[in-house]
This record gives structure tokens, C-alpha cells and sequence, in this order.
């Protein structure tokens, strides 16, 4: 008993007020992400469209998406983290609402694209503020606790999300959209500004440099962004092609869920111990080794013909996840400069959206062209020279990530140049004085 109270205080004490009121609004948010899940179905049952014209839909929600992390970046530096992360609460829920009352294919998906620039422009802003709130000692277990609010929130979801659907799917856009108004209310009550300027300095000096240049020219995070587009392009084959060779192989969509739900279950009861386990572990090798497991899983279902094999590679591959997550949420946190945080965050987020819209493509082509034991074996390939990608371009990021760890000069708080309100003052109280992840709304 001693020993779990002090595994309970070495994994969530110490952490910042503001960080934990982020985890909440998480939380909230993710317990209510119903319409996700079941947007294909009620576009095809409920709206009646065809199969073609919800996929166009679905697309446009990705396109919003890529906007949304451009623009919200852009907005996250140059306007602040508070602001944006609002008016992104604030237009998802009006639109996830306007997307369930609309009825014409026009207008569902003018609401998707709208739904999507706005869901996606709060990642951002809210790894910049993560990355600003919690020191960098404590950054490893702060992001693996918010990944473990994230599958936690959306396991739940999956399972209400069945039961509000049977009561009208009109349920799920407004459950959706109360939980993301509830984590608007609490930034907006609890939550202050948290980025931070070079005193003396201008603010948007960086920017009149050209921000875009500066990532462009960044080789190594442009290096670090590239393997996780390609994993990415790996993992979210379990969300296009798994299901299509289940199917395949004569088996129910239901037990693909019962499977899928296995990912989802494994990280509750297991992310939280991962931090102690790679605590002061080379975060190469510990990419690299999440790579390799990650490409194993994949690669096995090749071979996987009946529930237990296929149940058994998503379980290999959810370890890899768990590796990987808490991992990638520090190094993108620490390759990215105090002045530039939310663009790298969009950049960076940017990967995902590319990916969700590049894998079915590309899993469907090699798929047809080549055979499904061909797609997952090129998953193993792919993991495997991941792998070498990280153990190769780790030391120049551990060096980059040294030379930002080291200030230029004094920070001070935007806030600090205008007169406080109560809660900003609050959370200037609690946060560090200088030193994100980037997440789906927080």
C-alpha cells in the first residue's frame, strides 16, 4: 500500500495547478468526443448520403484540420495561447452543432471543414501552453498523464456514444459540443496567458525573421517531423486497412471494435507506469525501440487468421504507442524555441494531418497492387528503418534541444505588461518563470 501511495505521488504530485486544470478540461472534452466515432455511420444512415460523398465529408473535416493547425500556430505565437485555445472551444461547438442541424451535403460539409479548421487549431496553442506550464523535469509524466485523460475520455466515448446514438444521433452534436463549451469555461475561468516574451525584446521579432524560414531550414526537426509522418502513416493503418482485412479474414465489424477497444484499455492500465520505466533512458532508444515494436505489431498481421492473433499484434502495437507517445511529447517540446513554440507545434501536427489523409490512400494502393500481406509487412520495413532514422539523428537533436534548453536572455510573462485579472494573476502565481504535446481538441 505504501508502495502504490508513493508511486501515486511520484507520478502526479508537484505538477502545476494550471497543468492539471488542462488535464481536466482533457478529460471533459475527450468524454464527450462522440461524433468522431460514429460520423461515417450517421452521414450513410442518418443523413443518407453514399459512401462517396461521406468520405468527401470526412476529407474536408482533415482539410479543416490541416488549416486549423496552421492558422492556430500562427495565432498561438503572435496572439497567445488563451486566446486561441477559446475562440477554437468556442467555434468547434458552434459548428458541431451547425453540423447537426444541417441537412443539405453543402452545408454538412461547409460544417465539417469549419468543425475540423477549429478542432484542430487548439492543438497547438495547447501543447505551447503544456510545454509553458510544466517544467522540463516534469514533462515526461505531465504529457503521459494527458495521453492517459485522452484514451481514457475516448474509450468512455465509444461505449455513450452507443447509447446516445439509440436515444438520436442529434444527442451526440450537442453532448460533443457541451463538453467542449465546459472546457472553454474552465481556460476561461481558471486558466491565464502563459506565453512569454524576451524582456527588451520584441515580441514578433522572430516572426518579421520569417518564421516559415525558420522551419524550413530547421534540418533537425524537419528530420524528426519526417519519421513521425512515416509513423504515423504506419499506426493509423489500424483505423483504414485493420478493419478491412478482419473483414476479409470473416469477421464481424463488432469484433473488430471488441479488438480495436484492446488498444484503448492496455494504455489506461498501462501508460501510467511507462514514465518510471524510461525515466533517464536515451529518448533515441527508447524511439527507436517503440519503432520496432510498433513495425512488429503491424508486420504479425500479415499472419494473424483468427480474434486471438489479430487481438495479439494490436497488443504489441499499443506498446510501441505507449513507448512513443510520452517520448515524442518531450523532444517536440524541447526542439522548439520559446519564441516559436505554437508554429512547431502546428508544423508538427501538421504530420498527422497528412497522414490521415495519406495512409487509406496509400495502405488501399499497396493493398490492391500488392496484397495485404504485402501492406503489413511493409509496416515492419517502415518500423524497422524508423528505428535506424532515430538512432542516427538522435544526437544532433539531443545537441539542438541542449542549445535551446539555454536562455538567451530573461523572460517575463506577456501578462506582466498589462494590468492582471484575477485569474491570470493566480496562474502567474503558480507557473515556472521560463522554462507543450500536441494532442485532437485538447
Amino acid at each position: 500500500m505504501r508502495t502504490m501511495r508513493g508511486w501515486f505521488r511520484d507520478t502526479t504530485g508537484g505538477l502545476p495547478r494550471t497543468f492539471w486544470y488542462l488535464w481536466t478540461g482533457t478529460l471533459i472534452n475527450r468524454l464527450g468526443s462522440f461524433v468522431l466515432v460514429f460520423l461515417a455511420i450517421y452521414l450513410t444512415q442518418a443523413r443518407h448520403f453514399s459512401a462517396a460523398q461521406a468520405g468527401l465529408v470526412i476529407g474536408l473535416w482533415g482539410v479543416g484540420g490541416a488549416v486549423g493547425t496552421t492558422l492556430g500556430g500562427t495565432l498561438t505565437d503572435r496572439w497567445g495561447r488563451r486566446p486561441t485555445l477559446l475562440t477554437a472551444h468556442l467555434g468547434a461547438a458552434t459548428m458541431m452543432l451547425a453540423l447537426g442541424l444541417a441537412r443539405p451535403l453543402w452545408a454538412v460539409a461547409v460544417g465539417a471543414l469549419l468543425l475540423g479548421m477549429f478542432a484542430e487549431a487548439a492543438r497547438p496553442a495547447f501543447g505551447a501552453m503544456m510545454i509553458d506550464v510544466v517544467p522540463e523535469k516534469d514533462r515526461l509524466r505531465a504529457f503521459s498523464l494527458n495521453y492517459w485523460a485522452i484514451n481514457l475520455g475516448f474509450a468512455c466515448a465509444a461505449v455513450l456514444a452507443g447509447l446516445a446514438a439509440e436515444a438520436g444521433y442529434l444527442l451526440l452534436f450537442v453532448v460533443d459540443a457541451a463538453t467542449t463549451l465546459v472546457t472553454a469555461l474552465i481556460i476561461f475561468f481558471r486558466v491565464g496567458e502563459t506565453r512569454t516574451i524576451r524582456v527588451g525584446t520584441p515580441a514578433a521579432a522572430p516572426v518579421r525573421g520569417g518564421a516559415l524560414r525558420v522551419i524550413a531550414t530547421d534540418r533537425v526537426f524537419l528530420g524528426f517531423v519526417a519519421l513521425n509522418l512515416f509513423g504515423a502513416l504506419v499506426f493509423l493503418q489500424h483505423i483504414s486497412m485493420l478493419p478491412i482485412a478482419m473483414s476479409d479474414a470473416g469477421l464481424s465489424p463488432a469484433t473488430y471494435g471488441s479488438v480495436i477497444a484492446l488498444n484503448g484499455l492496455l494504455i489506461v492500465a498501462g501508460q501510467l507506469f511507462v514514465p518510471r520505466l524510461i525515466r533517464g533512458r536515451s529518448r533515441s532508444h527508447v524511439l527507436a525501440l517503440a519503432a520496432v515494436v510498433m513495425g512488429v505489431g503491424f508486420g504479425l498481421t500479415a499472419l494473424a487468421d483468427s480474434v486471438w492473433f489479430y487481438g495479439l499484434t494490436v497488443l504489441i502495437w499499443t506498446l510501441g504507442e505507449m513507448l512513443n507517445s510520452p517520448s515524442n511529447a518531450t523532444l517536440i517540446a524541447e526542439l522548439s524555441p520559446a519564441e516559436l513554440r505554437g508554429r512547431y507545434q502546428g508544423a508538427f501536427s501538421l504530420s498527422w494531418q497528412v497522414a490521415g489523409a495519406a495512409a487509406p490512400v496509400l495502405g488501399g494502393l499497396v493493398r490492391e497492387q500488392a496484397g495485404d500481406r504485402a501492406l503489413w509487412l511493409s509496416c515492419l520495413v517502415i518500423g524497422l528503418l524508423m528505428a535506424a532514422g532515430h538512432l542516427i539523428s538522435g544526437p544532433a537533436r539531443e545537441r539542438r534541444a541542449a542549445q535551446l534548453r539555454t536562455p538567451a536572455a530573461p523572460v517575463e510573462p506577456v501578462t506582466a505588461r498589462r494590468a492582471p485579472v484575477p485569474e491570470v494573476a493566480e496562474a502567474a502565481a503558480i507557473a515556472p518563470a521560463e522554462p507543450i504535446p500536441a494532442g485532437t481538441t485538447t
